[in-house]
């Protein structure tokens, strides 16, 4: 009988063997791994020897094979991984460079309109957006999302300012947010947004390789990724993706003339990538898809984050932010101490106590928070020393 990604993820002995496919530095316990994804060890091999062959071969290599065939054979693979055409996708450094290009090279504003940003986004998208209001004329309309968050209060808080605002013309939306890790209703906010003729650019930095999801059943035609996060590519590697239909709505970046206009490469800037790290590529999704893609992967994250969040839930003192409902939930969850106003001194305790790595996050009408993201290599005892070391400082 076939074992679904759900009973898998209680399997320790499947993901043990996982985990054994990494190389693990002695230390503390990374509950961090939402910053960025590690290698599998045949990954870093395979970088390390792509680093010495592009060495050794130089521009020979790179202008006779690479760019005429293997970077579009990567480019290839990338779209399939995303089931999207080749000519809706561009690599870039990392989701931010992609967001950044996309906000800066939206055409479709006028001065006087409006453009809508969350507390909840990341800080980089934050300030492109206002750059972008500066430099066109446009007015920053910026909301907080109620706390706590629920799938329909989400969708609400957008809906409520749509109505509100009805110069409104351009909004980004972080698809899981990096301070709490809270999942947005992205296919309900698109459809709200499209019927009030609002553009959505998507931050997808944390979704990709975790949640299963279809740009175009969610209604997006702009968005960023990054590949070293859940996918497991080496540090320096992500893409942007906008749907074919709407290319012309985003201009070629800074007169960008190395592809032509209607190519989708045009809107990012043209520079000498991290050839290596690309060449790394088709092994990575190879391995991917070997240890059961965004489905077996996210169900298995999810299983860490649910047994860690529902032990402490109740714990007097405790608050975890990140809501209870099954579609708001991923990897990445944070916890605040109620009874301290500062959440770095936990963190520090957390480390010097009990040897466990997490960090701090703020910016977000919530406040401050502790950020704590398992990943594919932790195991379960990992999660109840986090519990237990969590209940015993939320007495103190």
């Amino acid at each position: 009988m076939p074992r679904t990604a759900t009973t898998l993820a209680h399997d320790e002995v499947h993901w043990q063997g996982i985990a054994r496919q990494f190389d693990i530095a002695p230390g503390p316990i990374n509950l961090e791994n939402g910053y960025f994804g590690r290698m599998t060890r045949t990954v870093a091999e395979a970088y390390q020897h792509n680093i010495l062959w592009v060495n050794r071969s130089n521009s020979v290599h790179v202008r006779q094979r690479f760019e005429q065939t293997e970077a579009l054979q990567i480019r290839r693979q990338l779209a399939e991984l995303l089931d999207a055409p080749e000519n809706a996708v561009a690599l870039t450094r990392c989701a931010s460079d992609a967001l950044q290009s996309l906000i800066r090279n939206y055409n479709r504003l006028q001065p006087g309109d409006q453009v809508l940003l969350s507390d909840l986004e990341y800080d980089t998208v934050k300030s492109a957006l206002r750059w972008l209001a500066r430099h066109r004329g446009v007015d920053v309309i910026e909301i907080e999302h109620q706390h706590p968050a629920s799938f329909d209060s989400l969708i609400d808080t957008y809906t409520q300012a749509f109505e509100r605002y009805p110069r409104l013309k351009l909004m980004p939306l972080t698809y899981v947010t990096h301070r709490s890790g809270l999942v947005m209703p992205v296919q309900a906010i698109a459809a709200a947004a499209q019927a009030h003729g609002i553009d959505i650019i998507l931050d997808g930095a944390h979704a990709l390789g975790q949640i299963d999801f279809d740009l175009a059943n969610l209604g997006i035609a702009f968005a960023g990724f990054n590949l070293h996060k859940w996918i497991g590519a080496p540090l320096s590697l992500g893409f942007l993706y906008i749907d074919p239909q709407r290319l012309s709505d985003i201009d070629p970046d800074m007169g960008e003339f190395h592809f032509p206009a209607d190519d989708i490469r045009a809107r990012t800037p043209y520079s000498t990538p991290n050839i290596p790290a690309l060449m790394t590529l088709p092994q990575v999704f190879e391995e991917h898809r070997a240890m059961g893609g965004s489905v077996a992967k996210g169900a298995r994250l999810n299983y860490l984050r649910e047994t860690w969040t529902e032990a402490v839930r109740q714990i007097p003192g405790i608050e975890v932010l990140t809501p209870q409902d099954p579609r708001l939930c991923c990897a990445i969850s944070a916890l605040r101490f109620t009874r301290h106003q500062s959440q770095q001194g936990q963190v520090d305790r957390l480390l010097q106590d009990y040897n466990l790595f997490t960090v701090t996050r703020s910016g977000a009408g919530f406040g401050p928070c502790i950020r704590i993201t398992p990943g594919l290599v932790t195991p379960l005892e990992h999660i109840q020393r986090l519990i237990e070391a969590v209940s015993k400082l939320a007495g103190q």
